[in-house]
């Protein structure tokens, strides 16, 4: 059987301004900012290799194509369409998650390279793909590293009732009137203290830290294709309750000509991970729930995500699905 070979091709700068300022803005974000944090599908990458390490699975990461032997199982992961130049053989491959936002932005993608599957996170970004591309679609939600995020010491005091999740990103100013301020007034006016973290504006140890002073966590994201930040949440043992209005919120939604496309801000969840909610006048009364349940100690997170989500299993079910797909 040939070798399990997996191709990561970050996104190419690009000028912007100027020509040649592809090779500055990058020292210049670094100096700003500090070193750049891994995003979702750098994560993916990350937890897709740490998996396959533990089962002692060999690898090879981005090999030239050309160096690839006739019986290799190549996986391609990556953001956008480049992650596919320079392939010019017949040899059926697996690609997926980053390489479109929509499958109209590709549309002839299994005309133009010999795509056996394409992968996609969860149930309902898949059934949006497959609505496209008909049954050559495999759903593959990347693990958990559940030895990195697990619940704090017996030691450890929680001394915060709730950590916000921000990650609102459309129509900000009208969620954070409707949604976000009638959170924060329900919790202050019950006496529940609260922080949050907003979306792209922490650094990992900061939200592993506060994971660890928080009973429990609000989740506010519109959608998401798997979730990974609420699933380390879960995996270090913090119920989850969660805004989840059931639709695609993003604009782009109209470009695609799919104005209404059902989803979900928590794909991987059930009655052991907590409770969610629909818009922010469902809120208090979810909350009245959700806190009924965290007093009796009815949620079990971590258990869900063990049962479902460790990098391990998940790290096997890509090299079935490339075994499947592919030989």
């Amino acid at each position: 059987m040939g070798r399990i070979c997996i191709t990561y091709r970050a996104e190419p700068e690009v000028d912007r301004w100027v020509p040649g300022d592809r090779w500055i803005r990058p020292a210049v974000r670094r100096l700003v900012r500090g070193r750049p944090r891994p995003g979702g599908i750098d994560k993916v990458f990350i937890n897709l290799r740490l998996g396959l390490d533990r089962l002692g699975i060999p690898y090879e990461v981005n090999l030239p194509y050309k160096r690839l032997l006739p019986d290799d199982l190549l996986g391609v992961l990556g953001r956008g369409r480049h992650s596919l130049d320079g392939y010019s053989r017949k040899q059926p491959l697996v690609a997926g998650i980053g390489l479109m936002t929509h499958p109209s932005e590709w549309p002839t993608l299994f005309d133009d390279f010999p795509v056996a599957c394409y992968l996609q996170h969860s149930a309902w970004t898949e059934a949006l793909y497959r609505r496209a591309f008909g049954n050559r679609c495999a759903i593959w939600p990347v693990g958990i590293d559940t030895e990195g995020w697990k619940p704090a010491s017996a030691g450890a005091g929680k001394d915060v009732d709730f950590l916000i999740y921000d990650k609102i990103h459309w129509e900000r100013p009208k969620l954070e009137r409707s949604l976000l301020a009638p959170i924060r007034e329900s919790l202050d006016r019950l006496g529940r203290s609260h922080m949050t973290l907003r979306y792209g504006a922490y650094e990992p140890r900061a939200y592993r830290a506060a994971l660890g002073r928080c009973r429990a966590a609000i989740f506010l994201s519109a959608h998401e294709s798997q979730g990974i930040a609420y699933q380390e949440a879960l995996a270090s043992g913090v119920p989850i309750l969660a805004w989840d209005p059931g639709f695609s919120q993003d604009p782009e939604r109209f470009r695609w000509g799919e104005p209404v496309i059902p989803a979900t801000s928590v794909p991987y969840f059930d009655e052991r991970c907590g409770r969610t909610f629909v818009d922010g006048p469902a809120f208090e009364g979810t909350l009245s729930l959700f806190l009924e349940a965290l007093r009796s100690g009815a949620y079990s997170p971590r258990d869900f995500i063990l049962e479902n989500l460790t990098v391990e299993k998940c790290s096997q079910r890509f090299v079935d699905i490339l075994r499947e797909k592919l030989l």
